[in-house]
């Protein structure tokens, strides 16, 4: 590089400091990058080159200092000018009723009080302290007026600025907010210390704790650690809006990351309307929440309001219930799935876990098993998020019984006795029986007819249990066999409910061939993939004929799904059963084969949110036909956001990257009158597995 003088160097260097933290601030803030990667590091580079060539103009605030600095000896202490205090918990909807009481009451209002509502994060509370627009101090909450200098591990932060942006931001001004771990963050860390054979992290708070309380920040600055802002503590010099969501508006537009699910709601109808909505959305988050916190908006009634002991009278905590719990284990069970996978079950004291009483809970695989040293009649922690199958986190050392058993995977099948083999990859454990083992058969046919699949309503896992028990049904093509007669001699099916089953098997014979596709359980095609099968080729017959390299050229489709195919298709049993489902009448619509003309959407990307008037799935099968992709996440790389009511986050993201949004009746443009019509279970066709074509039928 030429070398510069100092004056040249040092506006340089400034403008490079600011070009780079507005980067930041887009990538990292507004999740809304400016410029590629590539662009980034070059500025990155030039501004560290200009700073060896100049040490006298590195400055804290320099985005090359967030590498991290030499190891502390340790932490030094700090005393919070003002306290960060606890928060008052709500466990119930008639708490929160006695909370919002007790506001009205002491602002003697008889108005509903509008409130702020934001995710409660499950993190480690921070303290931010900026002069004249510079990070310099960073604190843990410590007992709430005494905490840990953490600055350098801070800086690390991508999330956090060094320097604040635009202007007018207060001279002294100290932010509240929450360091977290992302929850694909977390699992990241965790496969590669897996890898390394070290022990991972127990949950995403105890890693991003430990990540924030390494002695070398250079440590810190390899861990996925970012931040949200919630409030203001020491303020000098400026003021702030006059409520808590313009004054948490105020700090996005310095530079601070705020979250993108605060709200404003009225009364105390609303806090309860936010919460069970949030609770429903829990476990599509990428971090964990342990609960909401509702804040009086007005910060006049606040000050009215005051406080109480270490807690503030105009804010709650309404606490979500516990995830993780401790219980006994008191056996392990091997459970065979349909396609064979042997999976440890552990049998569980039962134990309250996110309000749902759990007696099971997922091992994994043996592998799992050992790394985490489970042994029988352990003490254990249990987590249950959502609708996500209960695991068991890890077991509490200090509490193993003397009398614990080691567990040892069997060498032949719990249930046919046929010997069980291993995967390639040598982590899971088959049984060999295939459709010979009544498992397999059992949890084949309630796939078969889940919802999502061939969607037999009725046919629940008790009765798939006394079929397969009484020989009645071995394979899905049987269950188009059953009649009256059989089903009324069967427990809990009295006239009605045999009556409804029988409508209800004939209903789903109506299907799509992307559905028929993932009824049939071949290993590792999902409706993603097979709905990609069902377009590339159209019909059965061509899935049936293609090999593995043909296989392939599908968007979805690699060499392992593709072997697992032709596999599939291959077995004369499995031939014999796809004769026998398309002879009991199994059809679908014809599929347009994907030229281009028919697929005006391909490579377009669309996402889904709100409440619609028509149900998801047919929306994405719609959008799919035409060669779309539909995806849960909003980014710079989605095309059109559908937008229904009630549409939250996604939404407002769309708006903020200046995405395409659509409303039902633009979608239905878009879509177009001829091409809506061939989507759907209406029209019906009647392949023919071994024929010349599918062909439609009135």
């Amino acid at each position: 590089m030429t070398a510069r003088g100092d004056g040249e160097a040092r506006l340089r260097a400034a403008w490079l400091r600011d070009e780079i933290s507005r980067h930041n601030y887009h990538y990292y803030v507004l999740d809304d990058p400016l410029i590629p990667d590539s662009e980034y590091d070059r500025l990155l580079r030039e501004l560290q080159a200009l700073e060896a060539e100049h040490p006298k103009l590195i400055t804290p605030d320099s985005p090359t200092q967030r590498v991290g600095a030499s190891p502390l000896d340790g932490f030094d202490e700090i005393q919070h000018r003002v306290p960060m205090l606890s928060l008052e918990n709500a466990f119930s909807d008639e708490e929160m009723e006695g909370f919002d009481q007790r506001v009205r009451e002491r602002l003697e209002s008889e108005q509903e009080i509008v409130y702020a509502a934001e995710p409660k994060m499950d993190g480690l509370a921070i303290s931010l302290r900026y002069e004249k627009g510079v990070l310099v101090q960073a604190a843990t909450r410590g007992d709430g007026t005494r905490g840990e200098a953490v600055t350098q591990n801070v800086r690390t932060i991508p999330s956090v600025p060094l320097r604040l942006l635009a202007d007018g931001w207060p001279e002294i001004l100290e932010v509240r907010g929450e360091i977290y771990m992302p929850l694909s963050g977390f699992e990241r860390i965790n496969q590669q210390a897996r890898k390394r054979g070290e022990k991972g992290f127990a949950n995403p708070r105890n890693a991003a704790a430990g990540s924030l309380r390494q002695l070398d920040p250079r440590i810190t600055a390899q861990r996925p650690l970012a931040m949200f802002c919630y409030g203001v503590g020491e303020l000098s010099g400026g003021d702030l809006a006059p409520s808590y969501h313009e004054s948490v508006r105020q700090l996005s537009r310095w530079g601070l990351r705020v979250s993108p699910e605060l709200r404003i709601v009225n009364g105390v109808a609303g806090c309860l309307d936010y919460y069970r909505r949030l609770a429903e959305r829990r476990e599509h988050l990428d971090y964990d929440i342990d609960g909401v916190v509702f804040k009086v908006d007005s910060l006049a009634q606040q000050r009215v309001l005051g406080f109480v002991s270490r807690a503030p009278r105009w804010a709650v905590a309404r606490k979500f219930p516990a995830q993780e719990e401790i219980t006994r284990l008191l056996e392990i069970d091997v459970q065979v799935g349909r396609t064979g996978a042997l999976t440890p079950v552990a049998r569980l004291k039962p134990v309250t876990v996110a309000g749902v009483t759990v007696t099971n809970a997922t091992l994994h695989n043996a592998e799992e098993i050992q790394r985490k040293d489970i042994r029988i009649g352990d003490w254990v922690i249990v987590r249950r998020a959502g609708d996500v199958i209960p695991q068991v986190v890890r077991v509490i050392p200090d509490r193993r019984p003397p009398d614990t058993r080691i567990f040892q995977m069997p060498d032949s099948c719990p249930v046919c006795g046929s010997e069980v083999i291993q995967d390639a990859d040598g982590v899971v454990l088959r049984c060999s029986g295939g459709l010979y083992c009544p498992a397999q058969r059992r949890e084949a046919i309630k796939h078969f007819a889940s919802r999502r699949a061939m969607d037999i309503e009725g046919l629940g896992d008790k009765l798939v249990e006394q079929l397969v028990k009484r020989q009645l049904v071995s394979s899905p093509a049987d269950l188009y066999q059953l009649d009256q007669e059989t089903l009324a001699g069967l427990e809990r099916m009295g006239e009605k409910s045999t009556h409804n089953l029988i409508q209800a098997l004939q209903r789903s014979k109506s299907t799509t061939l992307a559905r028929f596709l993932f009824a049939l359980g071949i290993r590792e095609v999902g409706e993603a993939t097979a709905q990609a099968l069902a377009t590339h080729f159209g019909t059965l017959k061509a899935i049936h004929q293609a090999g593995i390299e043909a296989l392939q050229e599908v968007s979805d489709v690699g060499p392992v799904v593709a072997e697992h195919l032709v596999t599939f298709f291959r077995q004369p049993h499995n031939q014999e059963v796809l004769e026998k489902l398309l002879e009991a009448g199994v059809h679908w619509p014809a599929v347009a084969m994907p030229a281009v003309d028919r697929q005006p959407l391909k490579g377009k990307s669309f996402v889904l949110t709100g409440t619609l008037s028509q149900p998801r799935s047919q929306i994405k099968e719609a959008l799919q036909s035409l060669g779309a992709k539909v995806t849960g996440s909003v980014s710079k790389k989605t095309d059109y956001v559908v937008a229904g009511v009630d549409a939250g986050s996604k939404l407002e993201k769309a708006e903020r990257l200046g995405l395409e949004i659509l409303d039902e009746p633009g979608l239905e443009r878009l879509l177009g009158g001829d091409e809506r019509k061939n989507v759907g279970h209406k029209n019906r066709a009647r392949p023919t597995w071994l024929g010349d074509d599918e062909s439609t039928q009135a």
